[in-house]
């Protein structure tokens, strides 16, 4: 931790030297929290938890630092790059988001754009904060806690525009690589409350019941596969906005290649899914809701295991002032695995001076899993997360 906070300060230290340059612009942030854990082993750990802390954990952690640089190089050419330190089971330093985007100057409705390089598929309307962060809770969904573990696109993106008075439109779509993993976590484990975001040189622990500490990069290549996604939506000055996107990562599900030391086999899991979001303002509340439903596979040489899975969530927050309140209710599916359940997160932010939030988040869950067996537990899993954060800004 001292080393994350040694690192912001000094890329703090030159803000002047960047900020002299036109069209610069770099922002930083560092939290640690209080928490109060289930008493299940974490995910994170290796355990059956489907929280980000658990053991029943107490006391100060650190969270997570990270530092965003954006560029806007020429008035068509704009580049972004994000390094975070994310606390897993240990710091690993890695990069969530790294793209050039090119988008001339239109003088029509229509307006075209093109970026390239690594970046965050247009699935969530929850995380638009700093570092894929959620301004309105400590912890995202389910569904984009899974996105920022799994879900990246690493390739090319096309995308156009058309404005007019009553709002605008837009259509998009991408080939990408290096996201045949996507699909482990859920197989694994299950769905997940998260808001450790990987990213290339990040690494995602495996739960195991022999108390091995089993990590895999979940943005690689098996089976040299390009996968795709195409999105629409439309928003409205009043503040409406709807989203669909489809994904397929084609990923090959006999394809594998050797992690752990070479003692085991990571497949590559062929998965596909269709994600619809809205977002609503009634006067001084945002409402926010989510749907995705989708399905992996993956075929060891004795049998193939596929899994469908399914969550959405409801999310309510006041959006005036400094402080913002929040309700979250969600559910989640996966079957073939016995997995359902249901969560509800209540928060409450705070922010007192521009370079600083407080927050408090509570988060209650209640799921079964048959997997939870193979540790020794019953399938059913009922704690509570309480965190108390921290996170300076700049």
């Amino acid at each position: 931790m001292t080393r994350c906070l040694a690192f912001l300060l000094a890329l703090a230290s030159l803000a002047p030297s960047f900020a002299a340059a036109q069209d610069v612009k770099v922002h930083a942030f560092a939290d640690a929290r209080l928490v109060d854990a289930p008493d299940d082993a974490s995910f994170m750990q290796g355990g059956p938890g489907r929280t980000r802390y658990g053991d029943d954990a107490r006391g100060v952690r650190f969270g997570a630092a990270g530092v965003v640089v954006t560029a806007q190089l020429t008035p068509a050419l704009f580049a972004l790059a994000d390094v975070q330190v994310q606390r897993t089971d240990r710091d690993d330093w890695q990069v969530p988001e790294a793209y050039l985007r090119y988008r001339p100057l239109s003088l029509s409705a229509w307006r075209t754009s093109v970026k390239v390089g690594e970046y965050f598929l247009p699935i969530s309307l929850e995380n638009d904060g700093i570092g894929w962060t959620s301004p309105w809770t400590i912890t995202p969904s389910a569904i984009n806690s899974w996105v920022g573990e799994e879900i990246r696109g690493i390739g090319a993106e096309l995308r156009e525009e058309w404005r007019g008075e009553s709002g605008t439109a837009t259509f998009g779509g991408g080939l990408v690589r290096h996201n045949d993993v996507a699909g482990q976590a859920l197989a694994a484990r299950g769905w997940s409350f998260n808001d450790a975001t990987l990213g290339l040189g990040g690494r995602l622990p495996e739960p195991d019941d022999e108390g091995g500490h089993e990590r895999y990069a979940p943005f690689q290549s098996i089976g040299r596969r390009t996968g795709w996604y195409a999105d629409g939506g439309w928003s409205s000055p009043r503040g409406f906005q709807v989203h669909v996107l489809r994904y397929d990562n084609r990923g090959n599900p006999t394809a594998s290649r050797l992690y752990n030391d070479g003692n085991d086999h990571l497949y590559a899991w062929r998965t596909h899914f269709w994600s619809l979001g809205a977002q609503m303002e009634t006067g001084p509340v945002t409402w926010i809701a989510q749907d995705m439903d989708g399905d992996t596979e993956a075929c060891p040489p004795i049998q193939c295991f596929r899994y469908r899975f399914q969550s959405a969530f409801l999310l309510a927050g006041w959006n005036r002032g400094a402080w913002r309140p929040t309700l979250r209710y969600e559910t989640f599916r996966t079957w073939r695995a016995g997995e359902r359940g249901h969560a509800l997160t209540a928060a409450l932010n705070w922010r007192p001076l521009d370079w600083l939030r407080l927050s408090a988040e509570w988060l209650r869950v209640d799921a079964t899993r048959a997997g939870r067996l193979d540790f020794g537990l019953g399938p059913r899993e009922r704690g509570n997360q309480v965190q108390l954060l921290a996170r300076m800004l700049y």
